[in-house]
């Protein structure tokens, strides 16, 4: 027999009296689900009318609620055993969402058949690097920038820079992926991303002062003040146990504990400057080690550039609201969202981009790389090509993207013109339009 509860005596007029008639009451309203899909702060909820209830008692009710749900953060530094966290019903189902469609090897196939794999991949890898760039303030265009990683030129300023040195970063990270992080693997991450941007003592090791806060860049006011920088080693060994751990006992989902670990990053703030660029590519990292693939191809910092001042207050209302880091969580949840729609619109495209191929492959010996590139130039005729650029294009040899272009001098689609004794440009060749238009 099963011990039946003691009675639950609930005081008529007090905070969980309300709890328990409001959230009856909500069943049938849409108050509570507005609150729990948004996890919306008081700062919002402040303004919701409902039933006549004050707005203070909702708030109350709201974090009652909350706590019901609750589950503790644990991680061995007891400085950062105040985390916590909560999923409802509506973060569940977009979890179960994300799942479905960023690691099963079936939707993988689905998805991307049709799709030059490789050409979007390098993609997706220039636009990450350019977006977390831009994040920090880095200005430039995308045109620009793209073609300085695809010809491999040098950088010309500070911006150009840190968009090489996060395109290394991301490389760097799919060649690891499958690895535990260490204190020293972070210290790596962190020079790749502030390579020839920061003063040298800098780079590659934790700040040694306290000297660096988090500051609102319109008011000049501080708004996070990072821990004292002698418990760094403690706090970041703590963080790498947590990001190469995940007991049953006290299982995270990962995305749940990948949006954890980008917060840990910026709380923390353990470096001078690069903290944010460092913080997304863990978060990066994270997906993928733990089997979302899909996340190689999707710019999340290109979601999070048009979403910054979200981005921003999802640190500010975790701090704010007891380390309830549940408010970064949903943010990042809504970014992997709509990057995954923007993936599926860029496949869209490249779907019906896919006959236009066609005029170019019925020529016998014109592979589809080279059927892309003829394409590339009918679209800007004033562009050139270069053999670096082929090659990091398509991700394939040196010998191999010569052989293609050089192919395609043979035929006169392109013309070769020389820069230098080494160096040559491939531009659009004279038989180009008469063949093709």
């Amino acid at each position: 027999m099963i011990e039946k509860a003691p009675k639950f005596n609930i005081e008529p007029e007090s905070d969980i009296w309300y709890a328990v008639i409001l959230n009856r009451l909500s069943k049938a309203g849409e108050i509570y689900n507005k609150i729990d899909e948004n996890y919306l702060y008081w700062d919002k909820i402040k303004y919701l009318n409902y039933k006549n209830i004050d707005s203070e008692l909702l708030w109350s009710v709201t974090k009652t609620r909350r706590a019901l749900r609750e589950n503790l953060i644990k991680l061995r530094n007891q400085s950062l055993n105040n985390l916590y966290y909560n999923i409802n019903t509506f973060l569940e189902q977009k979890l179960h969402y994300l799942d479905f469609n960023f690691g099963a090897g079936l939707q993988k196939e689905q998805l991307l058949t049709d799709l030059d794999r490789q050409d979007y991949l390098n993609n997706a890898l220039m636009e990450e690097s350019i977006f977390s760039s831009m994040i920090e303030g880095a200005t430039t265009t995308r045109v620009k920038a793209k073609d300085m990683l695809r010809k491999r030129k040098k950088p010309k300023n500070k911006s150009e820079q840190m968009i090489l040195n996060n395109y290394k970063t991301i490389q760097y990270i799919s060649e690891h992926q499958s690895e535990d992080i260490s204190i020293e693997k972070l210290f790596e991450i962190h020079r790749l991303v502030t390579e020839n941007t920061l003063e040298s003592e800098n780079v590659g090791v934790f700040r040694n002062n306290n000297e660096i806060n988090v500051v609102n860049e319109l008011t000049g006011e501080i708004v996070h003040t990072p821990p004292n920088f002698e418990e760094l080693f403690g706090l970041m060994n703590s963080f790498c146990e947590f990001f190469n751990n995940n007991p049953t006992e006290d299982f995270i989902h990962p995305i749940v504990k990948g949006s954890i670990l980008h917060f840990l990053i910026g709380y923390i703030h353990p470096f001078v400057d690069g903290n944010g660029r460092t913080a997304r590519a863990i978060f990066y990292w994270y997906l993928l080690k733990n089997g979302y693939w899909l996340t190689e191809y999707m710019s999340i910092s290109r979601v999070i550039m048009k979403t910054k001042v979200q981005y921003e207050k999802a640190y500010i209302y975790t701090e704010i609201d007891d380390m309830d880091v549940t408010y970064f969580i949903h943010y990042q949840v809504k970014v992997l969202l709509r990057a995954f729609e923007e993936l599926k619109t860029y496949v869209a495209k490249k779907k019906k981009e896919q006959p236009k191929l066609s005029k170019y492959l019925r020529f016998e010996g014109i592979n589809e790389r080279q059927a892309i590139i003829l394409q590339k130039v009918e679209e800007d005729s004033n562009r050139f090509f270069t053999v670096k650029e082929i090659e990091n294009t398509f991700g394939i040899t040196n010998q191999t993207a010569r052989t293609d272009i050089e192919e395609l001098v043979k035929l006169n689609f392109l013309k070769k013109i020389a820069v230098n004794k080494k160096t040559y440009n491939y531009w659009k060749g004279d038989t180009f339009d008469s063949t093709f238009n």
